[in-house]
C-alpha cells in the first residue's frame, strides 16, 4: 500500500508539475506574441505601387505609426525602431503617414519612385535607418533650438548596429544621440541609436562613445546628410548647433518637446 500511495503521489506531482509548466509557457508565449509584429508586402519592389503592411500578434492589420509603442520597456530606456531603409540600400522608403494604416512605401517625386545616390566612398545609406513609433515634427511648431518648424515626420533613427536589417523589422535600440539637420528650411532631426542585441552594445551608452569605439563614424555621418542631395542638383544640407552631435541629455529634452501621442488623431 505505501509503494502504491507513493507511486500516486509521484504521479499527481508530476502531473501539476506538467500544468504549471504548459500555464507558464502559455503566458510566455502570450508576453511574446503582444510585442510581435510581422509584414506583409504588396506590389512589386520599386514601383509605384509597393507597399509594406503590417499585422499584429492577433493578425490585425495595424499601423507602424501609431499602433507600435514607443518604449520596449517600462524603465523607458528602450525603444522601438521600425526599419524604413536597410542598410547599403539606396530605395527611398518611408512611413505613409497619409494613407490608410501607414504602410512603409517608396517616397515619390514627380511620378517617379525616388533613390539616393551613391556619394563616394558611401554607398546607398550607411546606417539601418528608418522612424520612431507614435512621433511625429510638428510643421506649425517652431523649434526653439533650430528656429527652424519641423518637417511633418516621426523622428528619424540611425541604427549603428553591425546587423544588416530587414525593412519593416522592429528593432529595439538604445538612444546614444542625435544631429539637428536642416533639410530645406525645415527641422529634421536625426536620432543615434543601437541595437541592444548589438555585441558594442554594453560600450556604447553615449555619443562621445561612438567616437570612442567606432573613430570616425559621426564625422562619415555628418558628411552623408551633408552631401547626399547634390547629386540631384541640390545644394549641401544645413545643421543647428555648427553639426556638433548632442548627448543623451540634450535628447531627453528634446523628446519631452517634441513627442506627441497621435493615436487618437
Amino acid at each position: 500500500p505505501f509503494l502504491r500511495t507513493h507511486a500516486k503521489l509521484r504521479t499527481c506531482m508530476l502531473r501539476a508539475l506538467v500544468r504549471s509548466y504548459r500555464a507558464s509557457s502559455k503566458q510566455l508565449l502570450i508576453t511574446r506574441r503582444a510585442m510581435s509584429f510581422r509584414v506583409e508586402e504588396r506590389g512589386s519592389l520599386y514601383t509605384l505601387d509597393y507597399r509594406v503592411y503590417f499585422r499584429n500578434s492577433d493578425n490585425t492589420p495595424c499601423s507602424p505609426f501609431h499602433d507600435i509603442p514607443l518604449y520596449a520597456n517600462h524603465e523607458k530606456t528602450v525603444l522601438n525602431m521600425v526599419v524604413e531603409v536597410p542598410r547599403w540600400t539606396n530605395a527611398k522608403m518611408e512611413i505613409a503617414t497619409g494613407e490608410r494604416l501607414n504602410p512603409i512605401k517608396q517616397d515619390v517625386k514627380k511620378e517617379k519612385v525616388r533613390f539616393v545616390h551613391n556619394c563616394f566612398p558611401y554607398h546607398g545609406y550607411i546606417w539601418n535607418y528608418g522612424a520612431f513609433p507614435q512621433t511625429w515634427e510638428d510643421p506649425a511648431h517652431v523649434d526653439p533650438r533650430t528656429k527652424c518648424k519641423g518637417d511633418n515626420d516621426p523622428l528619424d533613427v540611425c541604427e549603428i548596429g553591425y546587423k544588416i536589417a530587414t525593412r519593416g523589422e522592429i528593432k529595439q535600440v538604445k538612444v546614444l544621440g542625435c544631429l539637428a539637420m536642416i533639410d530645406e528650411g525645415e527641422t529634421d532631426w536625426k536620432i543615434l541609436a543601437i541595437d541592444v542585441n548589438d555585441p558594442l552594445a554594453g560600450k556604447l551608452n553615449d555619443i562621445m562613445d561612438v567616437e570612442k569605439e567606432m573613430p570616425g563614424f559621426l564625422n562619415a555621418t555628418r558628411e552623408w546628410f551633408k552631401i547626399y542631395k547634390i547629386p540631384a542638383g541640390k545644394p549641401p544640407n544645413a545643421f543647428a548647433f555648427n553639426g556638433e552631435f548632442k548627448n543623451r541629455v540634450s535628447l531627453s529634452i528634446l523628446f519631452a518637446c517634441i513627442r506627441m501621442e497621435i493615436c487618437n488623431t
